[in-house]
């Protein structure tokens, strides 16, 4: 597989992504951990299916303990992080805050053995960031939660950490996700059970977000996500990922959850500027 491939493989995870904010406010009022539990069983049991039709089952004993552990404290932490702050802040700036993690991919990057870190991905991060920054300062809500918007920012600290570190797990298939998912499922229901009050979705609209959450956002992104890591361009991706924060806001406005505002046109014009330079960059070398 071609660098290149890999990467546009890894982008496609950040297009279902776009979608997470919305899924997840509408999957209300199931809990975070339940919720959680949910998706990733959904998730996982696809994984078994696709590996058990491909490699066989039997790829998955041959991957190193140390790499499932990161994987499920990668996934495990991030979506309990991630669900509990919209709980808290179900709206577009917790979401946006969340959606700071390409910037720290970025940065965190340079420090990969064989990457070197180029003053445009630099520059192109920054003026990305600018464009998220713009619609976060803009756009926030009357009493959004401090809690929630830092539990967001733990967010994007923990996920930009797992994407970074799983560079170093590069011959890990990217079958072994399937365990990832499921574990980080077992772990969330075991949570669930300890600390929450069941709660199930509201109607088939509810129900609806579950089931796509499981297929899309939190099963095969995570499957798309691993290859971009492992073997496409990572400063590229995260520059890039930066569509993120845009796509899912605009995805908020489309269901009436944030209002549009020429804020949005100006984002998007930082946050493609900011993309292309680093794809410039990563282009050079």
């Amino acid at each position: 597989m071609t660098r290149s491939r890999a990467t546009t493989i890894g982008f496609s995870a950040v297009l279902m992504w776009a979608i997470l904010a919305f899924l997840t406010i509408a999957s209300a009022p199931v809990p975070p951990f339940l919720l959680s539990a949910m998706c990733f069983g959904i998730g996982g049991t696809i994984g078994l299916v696709w590996t058990a039709k491909g490699a066989g089952l039997g790829l998955l004993r041959t991957v190193p303990l140390k790499a499932y552990l990161l994987g499920t404290i990668g996934l495990f932490g991030y979506h309990a992080l991630y669900f509990t702050a919209f709980r808290l802040g179900p709206n577009a700036s917790t979401g946006l805050i969340a959606y700071l993690w390409p910037l720290f991919i970025v940065l965190f990057s340079g420090l990969l053995p064989g990457e070197k870190l180029r003053a445009g991905h630099i520059l192109g991060a920054l003026i990305a960031l600018s464009g998220a920054a713009l619609i976060v300062l803009t756009g926030g809500e009357a009493g959004v939660s401090l809690i929630a918007l830092a539990l967001a920012f733990l967010c994007a600290l923990t996920w930009s950490g797992y994407s970074v570190i799983s560079r170093h797990f590069g011959a890990v298939p990217t079958e072994s996700v399937t365990v990832l998912c499921l574990a980080t499922a077992l772990l969330s229901l075991l949570a669930h059970l300890a600390v929450e009050q069941t709660q199930w979705p509201n109607g088939a609209l509810g129900w609806a977000a579950v089931v796509v959450l499981g297929i899309g956002p939190v099963g095969a992104a995570f499957f798309t996500w691993d290859v971009g890591m492992k073997r496409g361009d990572i400063q590229l991706l995260g520059v890039a990922s930066y569509a993120a924060p845009l796509l899912s806001t605009l995805v908020l406005v489309l269901a009436g959850i944030a209002k549009p505002t020429w804020h949005l046109a100006l984002a998007t014009l930082l946050i493609t500027a900011g993309a292309a330079l680093a794809a410039r960059a990563s282009a050079a070398r």
